[in-house]
Formats: structure tokens, C-alpha cells, sequence
């Protein structure tokens, strides 16, 4: 039986998780009324899903958009994790003086918006050639101090001894990076995957400056488009919105135990 001490709790916490789940509710919802029921504040589900989805893939290619922003999104994270893991591991377990100094500079750069480097790196990105391609907008991305701070926290609980028995074993650095730290930095990895992926699944503002093709664009471009004329459909509206936010939601209840074990910097 619930103590009575508990009573406020359990409600304090059955509100709150009613409110969290009210707006994937009501966007489901949306997805399935008119316009019309949508903005007259209809809650319940409607039968014009089948209609918003002609309407959405009406002149849009609804499926190839959704295919960029997989594409753009995936290698982001693979090449995001390589990286940024690199380099953790490389400023915790190989640091001095000198690298204490280059990670500062590293932290410095979190404090600049990324609107103030966006002009120079379109110069770059276009004088490269990349406009329009998975390359434009994966690279200035690949790279962040978020997740090389990340990986370098949680390296700190790698054991050294590993290292000094691999070593003794005759394996080479690259070789302990790749057979002994990432299989036991997992956590960390999956905590990575999910922050990276959810950024690049939903950057609308790079895609924007950069993909001038409609073939090239993304899923949050999509559904800017939705919004913009003179009248917006909000069934449809919606319906966009739902497809641009379960792939994200499948990542992050996948890895949700690892995500959770990473940011408290679990070593397995």
C-alpha cells in the first residue's frame, strides 16, 4: 500500500508526465484532423490522416527528403565519433602543457556563435565545391568542443593499466584506441550518438544557407516550407512535423540506457 507521504509525489509526478506527453499526443492528433479542427483546438484523433499524407507528398518528395537527412545525419555521426573520440582520448591520456593549452583555445571556441563563423565557412564550403552535397554540410560539424570535452572527461576513467598491458602485448596507440578504448567507452559512444545525430537530424539553419536545390534539402527544411505562404495546412503541418520527429525518438529510447550511462561517464 502507497504511504500516505507519497500521495503528493506520485501526483506531482503523474502531472508532469501528462505534460510531457501531451504535445506528442496532440500532434498525432493534429496529424489525423483538418486544418480547420486542428486551429479550433480538436483533441481528438480525426479520419484525415490518409488525406494530410496525399496532401504532404503532393509535389514533395517526401521520402527523398527523409532519405537526406539520413544520409547527412549518419555520416555525421560516424565521422562526429571518430574524430572528437580521437582527440579526447588523445588530450586525457597523452596530456601536457601544451594540450591543456590547445583544449582551452578548444573550450574558447564554444563561446562564439555560430552564426558569426557562418559566412566564412559558406566561403569555404563553396570555393570546396561542397554546395549541395552530404560534405557541405557535414564538415564544419565533424568537430565540436561539446563532444571532444565530452570524450576527454570520460577518458579519465579509462584505466591506465590497460594501456600499459596492451603496450606490453605489443600493441601499437592507434591499435589500443581501437581494441581496447572504444569497446570500453560504449556508453560514451552512444551518449555521443545520440546528442550528434538529434543536432544533424534536425539543423535547419547550415542546410538552409547551403542547399540551394531542392533535391539536397532536409526534413526540417521541409517543414519550414509547410509553414510558409499565405495559408498553412496544419493537418498537414503536422503530419510533416510527426515524420521529422520519430526517427529521433527511435534513436534516443534505443540507446537511452547507454545515453544515461555516458553522461555519468560509465566505463564498461
Amino acid at each position: 500500500m502507497i504511504q500516505r507521504r507519497l500521495i503528493p509525489t506520485y501526483i506531482f509526478l503523474t502531472i508532469v508526465s501528462f505534460l510531457s506527453v501531451f504535445p506528442f499526443y496532440w500532434m498525432i492528433s493534429a496529424a489525423t484532423n483538418t486544418s480547420y479542427d486542428v486551429s479550433q483546438g480538436r483533441l481528438l484523433p480525426g479520419s484525415y490522416l490518409a488525406t494530410n499524407f496525399a496532401n504532404l507528398t503532393a509535389g514533395r518528395d517526401l521520402w527523398g527528403t527523409m532519405g537526406n537527412s539520413f544520409i547527412y545525419a549518419f555520416v555525421q555521426t560516424i565521422l562526429a565519433l571518430l574524430v572528437c573520440s580521437l582527440a579526447g582520448f588523445g588530450f586525457e591520456l597523452y596530456h601536457d602543457k601544451k594540450k591543456d593549452m590547445v583544449f582551452t583555445i578548444l573550450l574558447l571556441a564554444m563561446m562564439i556563435p555560430g552564426v558569426a563563423t557562418m559566412i566564412p565557412l559558406f566561403k569555404m564550403v563553396a570555393a570546396a565545391g561542397f554546395l549541395n552535397s552530404v560534405w557541405g554540410f557535414i564538415l564544419p560539424a565533424i568537430s565540436t568542443p561539446f563532444l571532444i570535452m565530452m570524450f576527454r572527461n570520460n577518458s579519465r576513467n579509462f584505466p591506465i593499466d590497460v594501456m600499459e598491458a596492451a603496450r606490453i602485448d605489443g600493441l601499437r596507440e592507434i591499435q589500443i584506441f581501437f581494441r581496447m578504448y572504444m569497446p570500453m567507452m560504449k556508453s560514451t559512444y552512444a551518449a555521443a550518438a545520440v546528442v550528434t545525430f538529434m543536432n544533424a537530424w534536425n539543423s535547419y539553419l547550415w542546410p538552409k544557407v547551403i542547399m540551394t536545390e531542392t533535391s539536397a534539402q532536409t526534413m526540417p527544411m521541409l517543414i519550414a516550407n509547410l509553414a510558409s505562404g499565405y495559408t498553412t495546412d496544419y493537418g498537414v503541418l503536422m503530419l510533416g512535423v510527426l515524420f521529422c520527429s520519430v526517427p529521433t525518438m527511435v534513436i534516443f529510447f534505443i540507446l537511452q540506457k547507454q545515453f544515461a550511462e555516458g553522461l555519468t561517464g560509465a566505463v564498461k
